[in-house]
């Protein structure tokens, strides 16, 4: 068999065995525990009304969207699909292998899983071009846009998963105030945002952050600090947003 089929094949079942491992670890549950239901266990700021996390629907859509794009006869040689095929089984399997230490509690455990994922994903992103290249219609809706989504809101989840992971081991934060840290949080959040907004121009990922800067408005509400904070950096993010939209392209 050609080995282009095979490599399409796998990334194939990948995206099943994803599907499927991330809506048994909420249907059995693992563990006997709702995903959402542990992280509400955390007393930290940087997360986000419970709405927000719909976007694992987009995500699923997403991943579908590749698959089945990358499966075509058409994209078999594909240099740029067939660059990603390492990362996008480590991805694979870093999402899932996420779900079960999370269940499991094994939360030091997460935040290292969540790092490969985020890594393999960054991965993905430049070996794709996004930003920086042209490619087909398709190409840009079926492959590109997905991995946007999934890069932007796993850039938010590796955060929330290190405050987690700093609350759980009971962490002082040096002296300082739940909410100075959630200021410096945020402060982290624009500088990853703008210099993809200023180098990537890549108004999908924009949208995820701000999706979730919102839902930790809405979730912080009565936390005067943290949601009008939260609020200034949204704005501030599409700010440059606007700015790197009239920036050169770069090669």
């Amino acid at each position: 068999m050609n080995k282009n089929i095979v490599r399409q094949s796998v990334n194939v079942l990948l995206v099943v065995a994803t599907l499927v491992v991330n809506a048994l670890a909420n249907i059995i549950p693992f563990n006997g525990k709702n995903t959402g239901a542990i992280s509400d266990q955390f007393h930290v700021y940087f997360v986000p009304a419970g709405y927000i996390f719909a976007i694992w629907g987009l995500i699923y859509v997403g991943l579908i969207a590749f698959g089945v794009y990358q499966a075509l006869p058409s994209q078999r040689d594909n240099p740029r699909l067939r660059s990603v095929d390492g990362f996008f089984v480590l991805a694979s399997l870093a999402n899932m292998l996420w779900l079960f230490l999370w269940h499991y509690e094994q939360f030091v455990g997460t935040l290292a899983v969540m790092l490969v994922l985020l890594a393999s994903l960054i991965g993905i992103y430049l070996r794709l071009g996004t930003g920086r290249t042209q490619v087909s219609t398709a190409e840009t809706w079926l492959v590109r846009l997905p991995f946007s989504i999934y890069l932007g809101w796993i850039t938010v989840a590796t955060i929330a998963n290190v405050t987690e992971v700093l609350d759980y081991q009971k962490w002082n934060g040096f002296g300082l105030a739940p909410e100075t840290w959630m200021l410096i949080v945020l402060g982290a959040v624009f500088v990853i945002a703008t210099l993809m907004n200023l180098t990537r121009r890549d108004v999908t990922y924009t949208l995820v952050i701000l999706w979730a800067l919102i839902g930790i408005v809405v979730k912080q509400a009565d936390v005067a600090l943290v949601a009008n904070a939260t609020r200034w950096t949204a704005a501030a993010i599409a700010v440059t947003l606007a700015v790197g939209m009239f920036l050169p392209k770069k090669a």
